[in-house]
């Protein structure tokens, strides 16, 4: 099956929140984290947020269902990646490599010098993927304001301490 990824419009809001929940039941591999699976998930207003400012994308098959989906929100000089999540039976595909392309190109249309998104530190599918698209780890000493409450937020969500970390990746150097 092929997919292709687009900049979302509107109507798109809607089916992401499900994208999204499918997406997490890849949590319920780790014990200690199977409570992500059931945890909430981005609102379809804060998605239309992302589409109004054309910083969501999607994944579609030939078909026109949306398979995943990458929702960012420009933070100074910055596009920051609030969730991108594939669905489950779709995940391994590649999919999440096209979207944060997408992203990437996305930032420097905008103008923008760097993609950054906070994440699991050592589950596969996150540090270790991003690290893989040419994101890097940032120390405490280089994290921003912003970045850093982040963090601490999410840790007072319930992240066990020291499981999140924030990661950025350069879009104005030459590729």
């Amino acid at each position: 099956m092929s997919f292709s990824i687009r900049v979302a419009v509107d109507d798109d809001a809607s089916f992401l929140p499900a994208i999204e929940r499918s997406a997490g039941q890849a949590f319920r591999s780790v014990p200690e984290l199977a409570w992500v699976a059931d945890d909430g998930v981005m609102s379809v207003d804060a998605h239309r947020a992302c589409i109004a400012t054309r910083t969501c994308w999607v994944a579609v098959d030939e078909q026109g269902r949306i398979a995943g989906f990458l929702s960012a929100q420009p933070c100074g000089q910055d596009l920051h990646i609030l969730e991108m999540s594939v669905d489950h039976d779709r995940q391994g595909r590649g999919l999440g490599r096209r979207l944060l392309s997408a992203a990437y190109g996305g930032a420097r249309a905008l103008g923008l010098s760097g993609l950054t998104l906070t994440t699991f530190r050592a589950l596969p599918w996150n540090a270790p993927f991003y690290e893989k698209s040419g994101f890097s780890l940032l120390s405490s000493d280089r994290l921003d304001a912003r970045l850093a409450a982040a963090l601490r937020e999410e840790a007072q969500a319930g992240f066990p301490a020291g499981s999140r970390c924030a990661m950025r990746r350069d879009v104005t150097a030459a590729d």
